[in-house]
């Protein structure tokens, strides 16, 4: 297991799937979502985190919020720097953010709440609160809830977009609670492999971990249509207020 392996997964031949791998329509379904669900008022601020490319702060934007966004990769904050209308974009680590009390709402969409163990969890749920104001919501969008990605884990699948071939491997560590996928890039006869590690939660580890860090729980959603969360939905959106 490669610890820290997204600080360097997102470059080349990766950061080119992933930045076609969403379409337009559902980037901006997920904003949707965003603007009902974090309950803020015009030009309200709000933080990205981790941000990748910007897809939700750019829009978000768009529509009169001030955004910063947080990212380790140099190419999705590059990318994103390019992109016009987020206040604020910030090469750095999800875990280490330097604000108190100064935003309206925050996000973190894409599976990125799996990226640490327990105590890394811990951390960035501590980080997140201590950017928020009181009552300010905080969003965690992810698909490595135990209850969605373990019932219907396949050990392999293959992947297609754009000349880009993708084979992912999957391997469940039940004692530490982690998948590891290995990735197997093909583009114009060139293989490259990038292993990453994803630690699971249950729902309710994920509740508790949110109160220990000043966080309030006060929805689970299974979908962006609000659908309550349950076994077997694809994606656990957990909604928690800062106390």
């Amino acid at each position: 297991m490669q610890t820290n392996w997204h600080l360097n997964f997102f470059r080349d031949v990766a950061l080119d799937f992933w930045r076609g791998a969403i379409p337009p329509e559902i980037t901006r379904s997920e904003v949707d979502f965003l603007e009902r669900a974090l309950e803020a008022g015009p030009s309200a601020r709000f933080l990205d985190v981790p941000c990748g490319n910007g897809r939700h702060a750019v829009l978000l934007a768009a529509r009169g919020y001030q955004l910063t966004g947080v990212d380790a990769s140099e190419g999705f904050i590059a990318e994103a720097r390019a992109a016009a209308g987020a206040s604020r974009w910030v090469h750095g680590d999800m875990c280490e953010l330097p604000w108190n009390a100064e935003f309206d709402g925050a996000y973190c969409f894409g599976n990125s709440f799996g990226y640490h163990n327990r105590a890394g969890a811990q951390r960035f749920l501590a980080a997140v609160a201590r950017t928020l104001k009181p009552g300010a919501r905080f969003i965690v969008d992810t698909g490595m809830a135990a209850e969605s990605i373990l019932p219907a884990l396949l050990q392999k699948r293959w992947h297609h977009l754009g000349g880009i071939f993708v084979l992912s491997e999957n391997q469940y560590d039940p004692a530490e609670g982690r998948l590891d996928i290995d990735y197997t890039f093909i583009r114009d006869g060139v293989v490259e492999k990038r292993p990453t590690s994803s630690y699971v939660f249950t729902a309710a580890e994920l509740c508790h971990l949110h109160r220990e860090a000043g966080l309030e729980p006060v929805q689970l959603l299974g979908s962006f249509e609000g659908a309550p969360f349950a076994l077997g939905s694809p994606r656990l959106i957990l909604v928690s207020s800062r106390t």
